[in-house]
């Protein structure tokens, strides 16, 4: 993939490897959601990537995710929050979230939930429980033997949706056989919730084997995006 090539180009190029990895796996690929990772680019990446009929947007940090969100409020986009949530940032984030994908610990999930003086016509928050494939420290998710119980945490808290599994292939591994266990945990939990069959796993560089292990929800950023400004 030429990083230069204009984003167009590169969003066709993704979107025809994400469509022959579907083939490879004998899936369809219109059952597959890719989402645009945009993080540190800035809101007219957004606005370039709706025209080209982007609409599901992704973003790991709260502050920037708000931001674009205010600033591109006029567009029928959906936002994936993807990167790791702090509590007390957890209500300002269902504010402008369609889904969080990093749901990882009961106290998240408290402060996730829909708040008693909310209204009937508030729309569930879509939740991904986050499933450590790793074992690294400060990477994130749940311990993949707790994933029932977080599960169990979810389906009865008001205002959530549990609608399936995310997971982070572990750095300097083969990404497929992490991607095969986070589809055993996602069978585990579709025994609980039959619906909650979503599953997402796959970046720029691995999406192909997220996708021969059943993934539904690809991020993917930089292929499609290209080189960011690494801020902070």
């Amino acid at each position: 993939m030429n990083a230069d090539a204009p984003l167009a180009e590169r969003l066709a190029v993704v979107d025809a490897g994400i469509a022959d990895a579907a083939r490879a796996a004998g899936r369809d690929p219109a059952e597959l959601t890719r989402i645009v990772v945009t993080k540190f680019h800035p809101a007219s990446l957004v606005r370039e990537l709706a025209a080209l009929g982007v609409r599901d947007m992704g973003e790991n940090r709260h502050q920037e995710a708000q931001a674009k969100a205010a600033e591109t409020e006029d567009l029928d986009l959906r936002w994936h929050f993807v990167g790791q949530l702090q509590s007390n940032k957890a209500r300002a984030v269902r504010r402008y979230a369609h889904a969080v994908h990093s749901i990882d610990r009961e106290s998240l999930v408290r402060a996730l939930a829909l708040e008693p003086d909310a209204g009937d016509d508030v729309e569930p928050l879509a939740s991904f429980l986050q499933i450590d494939l790793s074992g690294q420290p400060g990477r994130g998710g749940a311990d993949p033997a707790d994933a029932e119980r977080l599960a169990e945490h979810v389906l009865a808290t008001p205002g959530l949706r549990l609608v399936g599994v995310m997971g982070v292939a572990p750095l300097g591994a083969e990404p497929r056989p992490a991607f095969a266990r986070l589809r055993e945990v996602s069978d585990r939990i579709r025994s609980l919730a039959p619906d909650a069959d979503r599953i997402s796993a796959g970046m720029s560089g691995d999406y192909a084997e997220a996708i021969l292990e059943g993934a539904t929800h690809l991020r993917i950023g930089t292929a499609i995006t290209g080189k960011r400004d690494e801020r902070g």
